[in-house]
């Protein structure tokens, strides 16, 4: 299984022999503007995608589906609507099916459990997008288990560390997590995202797994940092299984069977 960090929660995923792209943001550095309920000013994406279109365009050549966890714009964004092919599956909560078919889209895989897709099943999961009144303006969303029976992957969304979360990575026992760090937080209550801390809680309370910490230095509202990040872990004696990925790097998750 290979993962690599596009930028924010955008990750290009092969998992067995199919490659999912994951909450596609795409446009170019400051492409989408400004977010609500925030005093910050500047313009998103605050850094571009660490390739050039070509070798974008290269690369979404090659997907077999898309997913979406939720239709906030840092992860599908207008660029995704006009770039990815129209007919390819996509992948998201029933509760964005039809905004997803009106965008063009022909091949919706509406999910209200679980779908296969290429031989992997693909579970949706719940998280919280925050808590009080933040909830209610952030919505609803979600995230996606993967299993190839080898080999999963879960990726939480963009959510808090909570009892959904807690609840599916005891039912699944994914081998990865991926997590929303960056403590995103706008000019109404807590974080929106996992906090390094909650991070840290995650890692404490399921030792057995690794964790990927994404969604960070891209969008404005996010307030950690990689370093600090990276610091909060080491502090906390994880670092040989919190991995904080690079825009552009992939990791190799695991080795081929021999």
């Amino acid at each position: 299984m290979k993962f690599q960090l596009w930028r924010n929660a955008t990750v290009l995923l092969n998992i067995d022999t199919a490659t999912f792209l994951i909450d596609p943001m795409l446009g170019p550095k400051a492409s989408f503007g400004v977010f609500p309920w925030t005093n910050d000013t500047r313009p998103n994406p605050l850094i571009d995608l660490p390739f050039p279109r070509s070798e974008l365009k290269k690369q979404i050549s090659k997907i077999d589906a898309i997913v979406v966890t939720h239709l906030h714009p840092d992860h599908w964004d207008s660029d995704a609507i006009s770039l990815l092919d129209k007919n390819l599956p996509v992948i998201g909560p029933s509760i964005i099916a039809d905004s997803l078919a009106g965008y063009g889209f022909t091949n919706i895989q509406s999910v209200d459990r679980s779908v296969k897709v290429k031989g992997i099943d693909i579970t949706l999961t719940h998280g919280r997008h925050g808590i009080g009144e933040i909830e209610e303006k952030m919505g609803v969303v979600h995230g996606f288990y993967f299993s190839s029976g080898s080999e999963s992957i879960f990726f939480a969304g963009d959510t808090i560390w909570c009892d959904e979360v807690k609840s599916a990575i005891s039912i699944h026992q994914p081998k990865y997590v991926v997590v929303a760090g960056g403590a995103a937080t706008f000019a109404i209550g807590d974080p929106v995202t996992m906090t390094a801390r909650q991070i840290c809680k995650l890692c404490h309370t399921f030792p057995e797994v690794k964790v990927l910490v994404t969604h960070l230095e891209a969008v404005s509202p996010c307030t950690e940092d990689r370093e600090f990040t990276g610091r909060e872990i080491a502090t906390a004696g994880i670092s040989d299984r919190c991995i904080i990925p690079e825009d552009g790097e992939q990791l190799v998750l695991f080795s081929e069977p021999v």
